[in-house]
């Protein structure tokens, strides 16, 4: 399928093949998702929505409902606040929704719509709220989208309060519903409540009922996001999508907030746990430990298949960023370590975890990059396993390299989404799937004479 990638590299700033990433929109689309009775709404044309929620739909294999302002030439040309003000009135009157979530298109942004003046002018029923982010696609990714419509939750929505409760808050980043079901399991185990935001579990992995719900029982309530201004601390996970957030925490709420990475693996979760232990004041459970005792029983059963085994890993970067670690923990060789989020900060947080792992081989890092790249990369210097979206399915054909798929978005097989990748179950699931391919890769490969049943 991609036998013509020439072998030559050449490097490119205008333009990108195969890219990485996808638009701000569609990841402003998922965070709204994750908040209860709440209508995503773009402000833009309708081909623009349908491509998000189509994007959404195929790796989620739920309906990811969303509106839009429907522009047409006169509003590209006049601007879209007649159409913002009709679809408010609108969406309120048909689908009933509590809040609505506006997120701007190229297309806005480009004309310079100003949603705050439009929608201070919409009717708004009593009791029903609007919130918007600036969400060009033409900057950053679908991360930053992501980042920039949970903190215009926190910015538009939370209260600060010098009164504080028992609860934390969390902010699980850009994960799947099984992640953030996997996330409540951990902060329950460790004797803590927390406000969640977002929470798709129970919106995009509900079950089926035979009843359809345009808004599922999931998701964070309304009332919790303004009670967020009253937890005690508040912990935010992925350096690319929570950010912002945990800034908003910090300066709007005044709460002290740890920015961690996503806990992908031993090391990322013990630091994860650590924190839930010194802001609950209770110990690691014995299960808890139990479950590390297995991982690590794992990796070290399997690790004549790991060790020294190169891999390259692509896709969103706080993602990408876990993954690194624990393939370094399970003995794997990180060669390409890729995404197509820009920012430079992200070769320097990968930088810093081969350091933690005393690792001094040349690995290729980069942001902004593209699977075009990536696969010229491979075809000067191979590699044992691809890890990450649907989309190195190509690559992973035309050089006959095995694939594990993880991250987003995984379009081509079912289930990805309910299962964690975060945790010491997470973990398990993770080696298992690694080592189940390169064991896959071993027996197709090897002589009749040398198929082992027990390996």
């Amino acid at each position: 399928m991609l036998d013509q990638t020439p072998s030559e590299y050449l490097e490119r700033k205008a333009l990108r093949i195969n890219p990485l990433k996808t638009c701000q929109p569609v990841g402003a689309l998922y965070a709204a998702l994750g908040v209860r009775k709440c209508m995503p709404h773009s402000h833009g044309s309708q081909g623009c929505v349908s491509y998000h929620r189509s994007f959404l739909t195929r790796h989620f294999k739920e309906p990811a409902i969303a509106t839009s302002s429907s522009f047409t030439e006169g509003a590209s040309v006049f601007g879209g606040g007649a159409n913002l003000k009709a679809s408010i009135k609108n969406i309120f009157d048909i689908y009933d929704p509590d809040i609505i979530a506006v997120h701007t298109t190229c297309l806005s942004e480009t004309i310079g719509d100003d949603l705050n003046a439009f929608i201070s002018e919409a009717t708004v029923p009593e009791g029903k709220l609007v919130v918007y982010a600036n969400t060009p696609s033409y900057v950053g990714s679908h991360i930053t989208g992501f980042g920039n419509m949970v903190a215009s939750f926190i910015k538009q929505l939370s209260i600060p309060t010098s009164a504080k409760c028992d609860k934390i808050g969390l902010l699980p980043g850009w994960v799947n519903p099984g992640d953030i079901r996997e996330l409540k399991r951990l902060l329950s185990l460790m004797g803590l409540e927390a406000i969640i935001l977002p929470d798709q579990s129970g919106v995009l992995d509900s079950p089926m009922t035979g009843t359809y719900q345009m808004y599922p029982e999931g998701g964070t309530t309304i009332e919790d996001i303004i009670a967020l201004g009253s937890v005690k601390a508040a912990i935010s996970l992925g350096y690319a999508c929570s950010t912002e957030a945990s800034l908003a925490i910090k300066g709007r709420l005044n709460i002290e907030t740890s920015l961690m990475p996503l806990p992908i693996g031993v090391r990322a979760t013990d630091n994860f746990l650590m924190s839930l232990s010194s802001l609950s004041g209770q110990k690691v459970p014995l299960d808890l430990e139990s479950e590390r005792g297995r991982l690590i029983d794992l990796m070290l059963d399997a690790n004549q298949y790991f060790h020294e085994k190169k891999v390259a890993i692509f896709g969103d970067p706080d993602t990408v960023e876990g993954l690194c670690a624990f393939c370094l923990e399970l003995g794997l060789k990180p060669l390409y370590v890729l995404t197509g989020t820009p920012g430079d900060s992200f070769v320097e947080r990968v930088k810093k975890i081969l350091r933690s792992y005393q690792e001094t081989y040349e690995v290729k890092i980069k942001a902004a990059g593209d699977l075009f790249e990536l696969h010229q990369w491979i075809k000067n210097q191979g590699v044992d396993l691809l890890l990450g979206s649907s989309y190195g399915k190509q690559i992973a054909k035309a050089q006959d390299t095995p694939m594990v798929r993880v991250g987003f978005p995984v379009l081509d097989r079912y289930g990805h989404a309910y299962n964690p990748i975060v945790g010491y179950r997470g973990a398990i699931r993770l080696a298992e799937m690694i080592a189940s391919t390169l064991m896959d890769r071993l027996d197709r490969d090897c002589a009749d004479e040398d198929l082992d049943v027990v390996m």
